[in-house]
């Protein structure tokens, strides 16, 4: 079954170049048919792999407030008051998660800028600090996820860090750059062809199963349940 089509593609260009409310009004019915109902049934069939790979993952299928991110930009404190996201995101996030920095897996849909995505992104210091600890006690553990050939070859862990080594970590730790961390991500680039092929819903799960050991280790150094 096909659920991404080329046509939510040409949507997000579109909006791009016209990013408005009378634009975005006028072009609803296209926003629901071919961004938001695919996606949340995307999210719904998606839900039967990912119990497969974590049962305290979740696919929450809600139009609001679920896997699926609201296209409303928050601008109250953005000098950037344009009021649409140009993406569609997607995040199967843990079940004790309220918000995008909860442990998760992530699928990006944007023009020219597909990814697959999985870690914990901008976790506020005491997960940080849980995360690095967990990586000082586990470092054979880490260093073996991180290194294995299938995660290796297809996910890249990326993200913010520091230039210094944390307060409190040794400076000549053999993993410092892991250390030094302010984002836990893993990122896998897609193509929109990727996206819209009609085997994708399974290559992404597979993508999501190869990035499992990566997502268990933080899950459970942030004492969250695999």
């Amino acid at each position: 079954m096909t659920y991404i089509t080329p046509e939510l593609f040409a949507f997000f260009r579109e909006l791009c170049a016209n990013n408005n409310r009378a634009w975005f009004q006028a072009n609803q019915k296209r926003y629901e048919q071919h961004v938001r109902e695919p996606l949340l049934q995307f999210i719904t069939d998606f839900g039967l792999r990912l119990a497969e790979i974590s049962p305290y993952y979740l696919a929450d299928a809600r139009r609001s407030g679920g896997s699926l991110f609201r296209i409303n930009r928050d601008i109250r404190f953005s000098p950037d008051k344009t009021p649409y996201k140009t993406a569609a995101g997607i995040q199967f996030r843990h079940e004790s998660g309220k918000d995008v920095h909860a442990p998760g897996f992530y699928l990006h849909l944007e023009p020219d800028n597909v990814f697959a995505g999985v870690g914990i992104w901008q976790p506020a210091t005491p997960t940080l600090t849980k995360i690095r600890d967990a990586i000082v006690e586990n470092p054979s553990c880490w260093q073996a996820i991180i290194t294995e050939e299938d995660f290796r070859r297809n996910f890249a862990v990326e993200g913010d860090a520091l230039q210094r080594a944390p307060k409190g970590y040794d400076p000549d730790h053999p993993l410092i750059e892991d250390l030094k961390r302010k984002d836990f991500v893993a990122g896998k680039p897609l193509s929109e062809a990727d996206a819209c092929a009609p085997d994708f819903i399974d290559r992404y799960a597979g993508l999501c199963r190869v990035a499992a050991p990566f997502a268990r280790f933080l899950t459970e150094a942030v004492g969250l349940s695999w």
